[in-house]
């Protein structure tokens, strides 16, 4: 619990600190959000809001991972080392990405296939690591009834890949409004470091140094958000998440745990497949859903509030049926 304690109060101390000076050398560089022109009319008076903003519980969390790496590797432990690797490689992804649509000055950086393989190469390399370092077994486990299912090496690696960079974009479509993304993924982090402890794993620091940044990080992008995660914060985030998933060997956990990840992709899927059998018909008002939610009336702090407790709910039933 100590080393919970540590992760959770030394990130979330470092990211008050450092916030407001990443907020203003932001501003200073000009690094300002460009607001997709058909995207909801009212979120045009966030152009310009700084981005680039998940610097700020990318650093506050590496602090505490960094400074008790000496006492985890004497012990033999890189867990926590590699799943902060995948997502600081995930982060650079969408540094480059964000600093591409600062310097053309739109919404639109890297394409989609060079994401795509910089994603999957990420992946692979992780997944491989982690299976040559003995952490990982080729072995798909289904949660709550207790089945396990031996994979050739070749297969688990691909449905790795695939489930690493499905969640990865999918939590980067979550973040469109304010504290919406982090939010939910602070209580994922909760959920990890809960399984983690149950498990004894020094890879409850990792999860436990996350929640502490991104509670740090919501004091200034919770609405009105003075800051935005950009990509670099979002795809850190798919990245941690997955690396979290696969350090308990529970990728599967993702459907439940991460249910409003795939509720925001399957809505934005739905909504282009029946865009295009249509000719133009829309089948949300807009998508990702919690922008169609806008468009229904909601307000954004209520939209962040549903979407919390639903996956509070899904997280907290994962949590029972982990430990029954």
């Amino acid at each position: 619990m100590r080393a919970n304690a540590f992760g959770v109060i030394a990130a979330l101390v470092v990211a008050l600190l450092i916030g407001k000076p990443i907020i203003q050398a932001l501003r200073r560089l000009k690094f300002g959000q460009k607001i997709l022109e058909d995207g909801p009319t009212w979120h045009m008076n966030k152009q310009n809001t700084p981005t680039m903003g998940g610097l700020i519980f990318i650093i506050a969390m590496v602090v505490p991972v960094l400074f008790l790496t000496p006492a985890m590797i004497k012990d033999g432990e890189y867990r926590p080392l590699l799943m902060l690797a995948l997502s600081l490689v995930f982060a650079a992804i969408g540094f480059v990405d964000d600093f591409t649509k600062i310097k053309k000055k739109q919404n639109k950086g890297l394409t989609a296939k060079q994401k795509l393989l910089l994603q999957l190469a990420a992946a692979a390399l992780f997944i491989t690591v982690m299976r040559v370092m003995g952490y990982l077994e080729p072995q798909l486990i289904i949660p709550f009834v207790d089945i396990t299912i031996d994979l050739p090496w070749i297969v688990y690696l691909l449905f790795a890949m695939f489930v690493i960079v499905g969640a990865d974009n999918a939590v980067n479509l979550t973040d469109g409004i304010d504290g919406l993304c982090a939010s939910v993924t602070a209580v994922v982090a909760v959920f990890f470091t809960a399984v983690f402890t149950f498990a004894d794993s020094p890879a409850r620091l990792f999860s436990a140094a996350l929640l502490g940044g991104l509670l740090g990080f919501l004091v200034f992008n919770k609405y009105p958000a003075k800051v935005f995660m950009g990509d670099t914060g979002s795809l850190f985030l798919g990245g941690a998440v997955c690396a979290m998933a696969f350090a308990c060997n529970l990728p599967l956990i993702l459907i439940p745990v991460g249910i409003i990840y795939i509720i925001e992709t399957l809505s934005d899927i739905i909504q282009v497949l029946y865009f295009k059998a249509t000719h133009g018909k829309r089948f949300f008002k807009m998508a990702p859903i919690h922008h169609h939610f806008e468009m229904c009336g909601w307000s954004e702090k209520k939209i962040v509030a549903v979407f919390s407790a639903v996956t509070i709910l899904t997280c907290a039933l994962s949590y029972i049926g982990i430990i029954l």
